[in-house]
């Protein structure tokens, strides 16, 4: 294992790496959900993870610790298990489930960032998480709230009501 700046590296890389991978998912789903209140609930995160996601690169880069072709070769291929996942879930509740997972994670490495920032004296660090752990936790508080929606919703089978929230914004309805 890595110690010292090549660790530190090595996990603002993954970190890189894995967010990227939930801000592809919510661009995808903003673009692809069946759901308004899904497409409604990505185009409102969106911003700010594009944020989070430029704050990331922008501190590997600092660090000089540039994905090389391994990395982003391994960045692909986890977004290409994700759109297989995806085609097999073509459901908006199971999709908001796998986005609620990679938000949990994200919000988890933004924490270890804080908190390992405030203890080295990183205030960059301690910042990067401090900004994204917070926006990450909003995003999960919104998602779970809508996932509670939905479940009820197919549990119910209010087809009456999942269908309306589908077609508020489908062009021509």
């Amino acid at each position: 294992m890595d110690r010292g700046m090549d660790f530190l590296r090595s996990q603002v890389n993954n970190a890189v790496m894995q967010h990227q991978t939930f801000l592809e998912s919510l661009v995808d789903h903003e673009r692809e959900a069946k759901d308004a209140r899904f497409r409604d609930l990505c185009s409102r995160h969106i911003p700010m993870m594009r944020e989070h996601q430029r704050m990331l690169e922008q501190y590997q880069q600092q660090l000089g610790a540039e994905s090389g072709v391994g990395k982003k070769m391994l960045g692909k291929a986890l977004g290409i298990a994700k759109d297989l996942a995806d085609v097999a879930r073509e459901s908006d509740f199971l999709r908001l489930v796998q986005d609620i997972v990679m938000a949990r994670q994200s919000e988890d490495t933004f924490k270890t960032f804080r908190e390992a920032g405030r203890e080295l004296g990183n205030e960059q660090l301690r910042q990067i998480g401090d900004t994204g752990e917070r926006h990450h936790d909003e995003y999960v508080k919104d998602a779970n709230r809508l996932c509670a929606q939905l479940f009820v919703e197919h549990v119910r089978g209010d087809t009456a009501v999942t269908a309306a929230a589908e077609t508020r914004t489908t062009p021509g309805a």
